[in-house]
């Protein structure tokens, strides 16, 4: 495993990271205090190729590895989490899952505009009676001839008024036996008839994103619009989840660096007993303590990201590396408070929108519970990954970088 980053790496990041810092953190406050996403954002991201970042050249993308996917949504995090759920969305589980499991013929209908920017997608697995237990959801898919006809409720979608496709998960037999069975995955467009979406308000972060529901009455999809075959739905969705769970966790690195960054800063400027704050040891363990949290999740991603490269198996790796980060980034916003004192009690500094933001991404894409349990029962042995008929391809810099 190599530790140094390549020169195509660090200009990719450098790129995200001057579209992030210069164009939106200047703004980005007052977008979270509006509690509405900041609208130069998505088309931004398009224009610059961010949203296909890691998809290959032939399928309108810019050919870079997972590693890049990682840096790019620890720098987007490092403004603010909404900038890095699009790509957590749009990119790790919707664009990667086309690319693993879509026909040709879905890729370049779905997956060249997603890559290109031309269209947002999204990702709806949560139902209001259905989160860390997606076996129990109650959408529902039946055949009609040439048609699937859905319906069902969808909550806490990301993008769920701005994606013009969306990764929709339903039954299509419910009495199958095990349940896992009986779920089949569907891409379905916004604008399909009987398809309503709306916003969900009075988040406590990630307020300058798209948050909301989508309901589906009797939707007519295509039968090509199915995802891989029928009865393979969780298979496709937990697959995602090792994509959307390495976006996740690489972003909270990005929280993290934001919030040492930021008390580093501060601490320096900020005088008590005719000294700087920096010059007393317990604000010294603290960023000490941000320091050692930022380099080992930040370890951990890269290592998930160096075996998604290699086009190995990595659930637990990334579970693992999300579960990390994410607790840590949330610790980190805590310190971050303590150490600006009654000002960082206050949104006069960012470090408590990086705390309301951080605790979000302990509760999805698998809450830390969930990467426990996981975590212990591959240690005891009664966890095993099971073969796919579609593993998510390795990096090949020749094949992922070509026209044709």
């Amino acid at each position: 495993m190599e530790f140094e980053l390549t020169e195509e790496h660090r200009m990719a990041q450098q790129m995200v990271r001057d579209f992030a810092q210069k164009e939106i953190y200047p703004t980005i406050k007052e977008w979270d205090h509006k509690h509405q996403p900041h609208p130069d954002v998505l088309p931004r991201m398009a224009e610059l190729g961010i949203l296909g970042i890691n998809v290959p050249v032939r399928y309108g993308g810019q050919g870079f590895d997972y590693i890049t996917l990682a840096l790019v949504c620890e720098e987007l995090e490092r403004v603010d989490a909404s900038l890095r759920v699009i790509m957590s969305v749009h990119a790790g589980l919707n664009s990667l899952a086309l690319l693993q499991w879509g026909t040709e013929e879905q890729k370049q209908r779905f997956l060249v505009p997603q890559a290109t920017g031309e269209k947002y997608a999204g990702y709806a697995l949560t139902e209001p009676d259905a989160g860390s237990d997606p076996v129990r959801l109650r959408a529902t898919a039946r055949r009609e001839g040439d048609v699937y006809v859905l319906n069902g409720e969808k909550m806490w979608i990301s993008l769920a008024t701005l994606a013009d496709h969306m990764l929709v998960f339903a039954k299509t037999d419910p009495n199958a036996k095990p349940e896992y069975k009986g779920i089949t995955a569907f891409m379905i467009t916004r604008d399909m008839k009987g398809v309503t979406v709306g916003d969900i308000k009075g988040k406590m972060g990630v307020r300058a994103g798209s948050t909301g529901w989508i309901a589906m009455q009797d939707v007519e999809v295509p039968v090509e619009n199915r995802i891989g075959e029928e009865g393979e739905g969780f298979y496709i969705a937990m697959s995602c989840l090792d994509n959307g769970r390495y976006t996740v966790g690489a972003g909270a690195v990005g929280c993290i660096r934001a919030c040492l960054e930021d008390s580093v800063k501060y601490a320096k400027e900020r005088y008590t007993f005719n000294v700087p704050i920096a010059q007393h040891q317990l604000i010294k363990q603290k960023i000490a303590y941000m320091q050692q949290w930022y380099d080992a999740a930040r370890l951990l991603i890269l290592k998930a990201g160096w075996l998604k490269n290699q086009g190995k198996r990595n659930t637990r790796e990334t579970a693992l590396a999300k579960w990390f980060a994410t607790d840590m980034s949330v610790k980190a916003a805590l310190e971050a408070i303590q150490l600006h004192g009654a000002y960082g009690f206050s949104d006069e500094y960012d470090v408590e929108r990086y705390l309301r933001n951080a605790k979000g991404a302990t509760i999805y894409e698998g809450s830390s519970e969930i990467q426990q349990l996981i975590q212990a029962d591959y240690a005891l042995g009664y966890r095993q990954d099971r073969p796919l008929r579609c593993e998510l391809p390795g990096y090949d810099p020749e094949w992922w970088q070509s026209e044709n």
